[in-house]
């Protein structure tokens, strides 16, 4: 009876995971769960009865039989439960900081049917010992399915999303993108320049790098960004509290103090001297910064900083004067050389929503040519004016699925929807729920961890 309370259960519960994940061919392995509670033909713990007899032979066997079953418990609950994630970058700083390590939920938005599901627990697209060595297999690929959520992507949720233009790597150069790289440089040069670029790679949707940003734009809206404010359908939008810009911060002589740089949050890696570059007196003269008796520039820092943190450096007493960037060190927005855009001043962009109709022209084509042929899988070219979609003349698009604007609350250090451009639903990993732990870099042992940060709820940083 025992055996038979204990085979119910799991039966239901297996039942119930095959009705929502929609794959009732899993039910072929219905007999096998009925053998290993009932009838038990199949000699699943022959090892058990070597306890007494061969004591090594149990304890290895007992050990495969654990590690075994745990990978399988950690593949599934990755896949359709629960992910760990670490922040890297600063782009979210302060709402989420680098070493933050969030618990991620994929059953907030409804967890992705695996498109690659031959892979290795634990590991994203590579081998740890490795850039380049796969970590998951190609044998078996499955089309994009999203399971039933408890949720709905909201306007300023933080979401966790595979990298778009992450299709094509070069291992060595991995920010800016494949894309921007070769509108830079050449896609010819890229590729024929290992030693500067690495291997160049391919990686299908699933397998590319997990980004975290926040959501500024949900498919269907008009965003227009004005001196770094978000229009939406020509609405301002919340500025989230923590929202950074770079600065520079001039002194009159004297340089900012680590305890200086401390009150103002700024880690080590962002206390960047202008002087000490070599373009930096170039800059400096562009800013009209002032010298000191010597002819030489007064120090100058290029840091991000909150509004609080910019009128607190204002304050500061060995400061002049606080300019925020005009927009000196950004790269080329998306898409690329099509028109006058820039970091700080973009759009306006449609962002596109599943079943909505756009008009295309030569002129917008290149705002929706990545989404028609690497998004959508069509054929894509331009013949003599007219533009064909899969072979057939076309004046207008229909979209086959929802896109998303994703973008950091450090805005000036912040590789997002800018400058990549949309990112489509069959990317969306998950909701950061909580923040379990959180490490300070920049210190050691016990003082690095950041106890208020501890278990935070990432639904109430905005």
């Amino acid at each position: 009876m025992k055996q038979w309370i204990k085979f119910s259960i799991v039966a239901v519960l297996y039942v119930l995971f095959l009705a929502w994940v929609g794959n009732w061919w899993w039910l072929l392995l219905l007999p096998f769960i009925f053998d290993i509670y009932i009838t038990k033909f199949i000699p699943w713990g022959f090892w058990k009865k070597y306890k007494d007899t061969n004591h090594g032979l149990y304890v290895l066997c007992s050990w495969i039989d654990a590690i075994l079953f745990a990978l399988v418990a950690v593949y599934f609950i990755n896949l359709y439960l629960f992910q760990n994630y670490k922040i890297p970058s600063s782009s979210l700083e302060k709402s989420l900081m680098v070493g933050d390590f969030l618990m991620v939920s994929k059953v907030s938005y409804g967890p992705r049917v695996p498109m690659t599901p031959l892979s290795m627990p634990l590991t994203q697209h590579t081998m740890p010992w490795s850039q380049t060595t796969k970590s998951y297999s190609e044998l078996i690929k499955w089309d994009y399915k999203r399971l039933s959520g408890l949720d709905t992507i909201k306007a300023l949720d933080i979401v966790v999303f595979n990298f778009p233009t992450g299709d094509t790597v070069a291992v060595l150069q991995q920010n800016p993108d494949y894309y921007t790289l070769c509108a830079m440089y050449g896609r010819d040069y890229v590729r024929s320049n290992p030693q500067i670029f690495g291997e160049i790679i391919t990686r299908p949707v699933d397998r590319r790098e997990n980004y975290v940003k926040r959501c500024v734009g949900l498919p269907g809206d008009s965003l227009l960004i004005i001196d770094n404010h978000i229009y939406i359908n020509g609405k301002p939008q919340h500025e989230p509290e923590y929202m950074q810009l770079n600065y520079f911060v001039e002194t009159d002589g004297r340089h900012i103090s680590d305890s200086q740089f401390e009150t103002l949050g700024v880690s080590v890696d962002d206390r960047l001297l202008v002087n000490s570059w070599n373009q930096g007196n170039g800059i400096l003269a562009f800013l009209g910064c002032s010298t000191a008796s010597n002819g030489q520039f007064n120090p100058v820092y290029y840091i991000p900083l909150t509004k609080a943190s910019a009128a607190k450096a204002e304050k500061l007493p060995n400061v002049k004067k606080v300019t925020v960037d005009p927009c000196i060190f950004a790269q080329p927005v998306y898409p690329i050389g099509h028109n006058n855009w820039t970091r700080d001043n973009y759009g306006p962009i449609y962002i596109p929503r599943k079943g909505a109709t756009t008009p295309l022209t030569l002129d917008n084509l290149p705002i929706y040519e990545r989404v028609i042929k690497n998004y959508e899988g069509n054929t894509l070219e331009v013949k003599d004016s007219t533009i064909y979609i899969n072979g057939e003349p076309a004046d207008s698009y229909t979209f086959k699925m929802n896109y998303y604007w994703m973008m950091g609350d450090n805005r000036h250090n912040s590789a997002d929807s800018r400058f990549w451009g949309y990112v489509p639903e069959d990317h969306i990993v998950g909701k950061p729920i909580f923040i379990w732990l959180s490490l300070d870099k920049d210190k050691s042992f016990f003082s690095a961890i950041r106890w208020k940060r501890l278990f935070s709820v990432v639904d109430n940083i905005k």
